[in-house]
């Protein structure tokens, strides 16, 4: 038998348990005023397969798909094992977002970076399912706006500076050194073992 794809199941086995994730709160200027958001969003599906085999006494679960046969052993902290049965569906996805926002407030001299994780996990009685999130959220001052090239230089918390290009010319016409921009970056990574639909 060829077993295939173990690190993607080992993710899974790693989604599906593990430790509670602290929440912050990031900083928002309460006189900010957004003038424009340019968003990319980008999903990708990791690992797809049909549950094969449960093996109750060491807790292994055995997956398939067009790849091979893959495998992990569930640890005691996965609750919802009894759940899973097979036919079941496992799937592990991953989800990466930018978004670049214009914010009309003028700087207080503060650039700051805030990180905050957050999970969610299946209730007792349901099929396991956990979703792990990070948001990373960085205010950073326009040191230098090129209009005519349509550039605009930011001077993020750590002092490093790095120039954007804006592809709408008309969001600089009121955008001016000495002002802010904000940006989001978020990711996040889902296991599911789900009852396949009925045809």
């Amino acid at each position: 038998m060829k077993i295939k794809f173990a690190q993607i199941t080992l993710v899974a086995a790693a989604l599906l348990a593990g430790p509670t994730l602290v929440m912050a709160q990031a900083p928002v200027a309460p006189n900010a005023v957004v003038v424009d958001a340019a968003i990319t969003d980008n999903i990708f599906q990791l690992y797809e397969g049909s549950v094969t085999k449960i093996d109750k006494k060491t807790r292994t679960i055995f997956f398939k798909n067009n790849e091979g046969e893959s495998k992990f052993v569930a640890g005691p902290e996965i609750k919802n094992f009894d759940q899973i049965k097979k036919g079941d569906r496992l799937s592990v996805t991953y989800e990466l977002a930018v978004a670049i926002e214009l914010i009309k407030t003028k700087s207080d001299g503060i650039r700051s970076k805030v990180e905050t994780s957050s999970e969610t996990t299946s209730k007792a009685g349901e099929k396991p399912t956990r979703t792990i999130t990070n948001t990373t959220t960085i205010i950073a001052d326009i040191i230098a706006v090129d209009r005519a090239k349509k550039l605009v230089s930011v001077k993020g918390p750590s002092g490093k500076v790095t120039v954007v290009t804006v592809k709408n010319p008309q969001l600089l016409a009121d955008v001016n050194v000495g002002e802010q921009v904000k940006v989001i970056y978020f990711d996040a990574m889902a296991a599911s073992i789900t009852t396949p639909k009925k045809k």
